[in-house]
């Protein structure tokens, strides 16, 4: 049952993981995904030092992304998504209380989900909103509606950016998919008749029936079955291999959801 939708566009997009640093290993890479590993740190050269500093191996991914794709545009609006956020941070401080040690102020604040989201606020002295999101493995598509509802609501363009990291050890037994570090920004737009790159996203709950009649269409992917476990690419990586192949859709199902991820205009012949 299908239950609503958005469309936008992508004016700009940019990636970022350890190893992968240029469009054509991005490319290589959705060709051929394979387990991205490394623990080299984004260098986010554009963002003071005193600030680039604070941030850890996650923010700097998410940063570094960001900077990229908005490219010198200021007063506008961001959505950041990350499923775990600064995870290894707040492992570290959940550690020091149990040793009863005091806690680090720097750490405590930058630990919060929307830490990457402020510091790139500060660091460009830029007061347009910002919002960060975790909704599970279905938070990119969350965040798509989100920032499609600042489009609504009269943006001229909304800066999205999606990032994850490795879990702390403590977390690998609960983990339901491969984690990996990673990180990519979409500078979407309301569709014009201009537009070149237009993606689609509709959605609709799915029942047994629907189960068992639904099936991908030809030329269609799917992904994000439930009984994956930890084979299973992150969501973030699956949206990113849909739009870096110009596939024509995308069947995501999580938790009875089904998600419907097309590209309407930009897709190879």
């Amino acid at each position: 049952m299908e239950l609503g939708g958005v469309r936008f566009s992508i004016a700009s997009h940019a990636a970022w993981a350890p190893g992968l640093d240029t469009a054509i290993a991005w490319m290589a890479w959705a060709e051929q995904p394979y387990v991205i590993e490394g623990e080299r740190e984004a260098a986010v050269a554009a963002m003071p030092a005193m600030l680039r500093r604070r941030a850890g191996f996650t923010g700097k991914m998410a940063l570094e992304t960001a900077y990229r794709c908005l490219d010198g545009r200021v007063g506008v609006p961001t959505v950041f998504c990350s499923r775990h956020g600064e995870c290894m941070r707040s492992v570290e401080l959940l550690a020091d209380l149990a040793d009863e040690q005091p806690l680090s102020p720097a750490s405590f604040s930058l630990s919060v989900h929307n830490a990457a989201a402020g510091l790139f606020s500060i660091a460009r002295q830029d007061q347009a909103s910002h919002a960060a999101l975790a909704a599970g493995h279905a938070g990119v598509e969350h965040a798509v509606i989100e920032a499609c509802g600042l489009l609504a609501d009269g943006a001229s363009e909304v800066l999205l950016v999606v990032y994850d990291g490795v879990l702390p050890a403590l977390f690998h037994e609960f983990q339901d998919c491969r984690e990996q570090p990673f990180a990519w920004a979409w500078l979407v737009q309301a569709v014009s008749a201009e537009s070149s790159d237009v993606i689609g996203l509709s959605w609709g709950s799915l029942d047994e029936d629907d189960a068992n009649v639904m099936k991908p269409e030809s030329g269609t992917a799917e992904a994000g079955s439930e009984d994956g476990g930890d084979a299973r690419q992150p969501a973030g990586l699956e949206l990113l291999a849909f739009y870096l192949r110009r596939q024509a859709e995308l069947l995501r199902t999580v938790d009875k959801q089904r998600w419907r991820w097309q590209r309407l205009r930009g897709q190879h012949a």
